[in-house]
């Protein structure tokens, strides 16, 4: 009987598996979002490219205040100033270019407009309320590295820098077959003895939010052959396959068959709960998933193995999840062999506090809803309630792909 795999070990088994990333394509600022960064990015400009104003006030030269001093120009963001002249300050606007020889902005509200002589109320620090260049980027500095998820923020960031097209990797096609004689597509007719097909929607819906594209293939019957034939078709056209179902040990699980009889299988059954019977192999070149077919199973699965898997065949360098210490308001009374996760709600307060929700069944995909983390419990570990316990957030786990 083959051992079951620690989640670590798989995950570095694993890893040293993932197959060089996608080729680049240049795509436009707005198509690059959660995209991931085949090149890194270098500013050819300064950001700010000029000294301006970070206030709606005065620019001045701190030693002629206090005044009363004459207003000689006015300047609004957009519009190259004059020097300005001395026993004088400028109006000027948030944004606007810092005329030559001023070196102080004076707030509005601090100064006094007295028939147009403008006097200094209080004080002032040389230099304040300046905006200096390259105060944010420097010409020739890396902005962006490569391999980072964009952001909304990192393609503001390189639109600042000018830059209109940025080059991302191709998205990996990902097939997504479900197997299972009693599957039933949502929207059409169910027998009594079949259930609607959720794996496939839910699996296809985070490669979608990973930026990836999900090519579904309709369910398979429980049929040795057919699922043979489905991989090797699948694999002519994707990156990677993704099963769920067939991967255990019953007389009607053939997916882990078919792997093994049409390519390689390189890792069965993981030391998780839930989550044991998961197959790893290639058919055709292809790199292939089997998932349980229990829907928490297989979403558990997916986000601990697949997603980082999957992320760093895309080319992305994410960090691992993060995890929380929070105090257990339940209790695990029997040390398993699996590292167990289980679906947790965690309460705001002091201490924060994780509570199970009510259903932890690897076939109620409904506690995965309304759970708000992942308790992880070690091997070998009992708890109590009150003792601390590590719980991933779901955020960690369904969120885009994020640096």
């Amino acid at each position: 009987m083959m051992a079951l795999t620690p989640l670590p070990a798989a995950l570095d088994s694993l890893f040293q598996q993932v197959p060089s990333a996608p080729t680049s394509e240049h795509e436009a600022l707005s198509q690059c979002l959660w995209r991931v960064l085949a090149e890194p990015i270098v500013a050819g400009i300064d950001v700010p490219g000029f000294d301006n104003s970070a206030m709606d006030g005065y620019a001045v030269r701190a030693a002629e205040l206090p005044g009363p001093l004459p207003v000689s120009q006015r300047i609004p963001a957009g519009v190259a100033p004059r020097p300005l002249e001395r026993g004088s300050v400028a109006r000027i606007f948030t944004g606007a270019v810092l005329p030559e020889g001023a070196d102080t902005v004076v707030m509005q509200e601090d100064v006094l407009d007295k028939d147009g002589q403008l006097t200094l109320l209080g004080s002032i620090t040389e230099g304040q309320h300046i905006r200096r260049r390259a105060a944010d980027i420097c010409s020739g500095a890396e902005i962006l590295p490569a391999g980072r998820v964009l952001t909304p923020q990192d393609i503001g960031l390189a639109a600042s820098v000018g830059c209109a097209t940025l080059p991302v990797r191709r998205p990996l096609r990902v097939a997504v077959l479900a197997t299972g004689d009693e599957l039933a597509t949502p929207g059409e007719h169910r027998e009594d003895w079949q259930i609607y097909n959720s794996n496939a929607a839910q699996i296809g819906a985070q490669i979608t939010a990973m930026g990836m594209q999900a090519v579904s293939f309709s369910s398979l019957p429980d049929d040795p052959l057919i699922i043979g034939d489905a991989l090797e078709r699948a694999a002519a056209q994707v990156d990677c396959i993704i099963t769920c179902g067939g991967v255990s040990v019953g007389e009607e699980d053939h997916v882990r068959g078919q792997i093994e009889a049409r390519g390689t299988l390189t890792l069965w059954k993981l030391a998780i709960k839930p989550g044991k019977p998961l197959a790893f192999g290639q058919v055709a070149g292809c790199p292939v998933f089997g998932l349980p077919g229990n829907p928490v199973a297989a979403w558990t699965t997916f986000a601990l193995v697949v997603r980082p898997w999957l992320a760093k065949a895309q080319g992305a360098n994410l960090p691992n999840p993060r995890r929380l210490q929070v105090r257990a308001d339940f209790e695990v009374n029997r040390a398993g062999s699996r590292e167990e996760y289980l679906r947790v709600n965690v309460l705001e307060g002091q201490p924060r506090v994780a509570q199970k929700t009510p259903d932890q069944s690897s076939g109620v995909l409904s506690g995965v809803c309304q759970a708000q983390g992942l308790a992880v419990i070690p091997i070998g570990v009992t708890v109590r309630r009150g003792d601390l316990v590590d719980v991933i957030l779901m955020t960690e786990l369904l969120s885009p792909l994020v640096a």
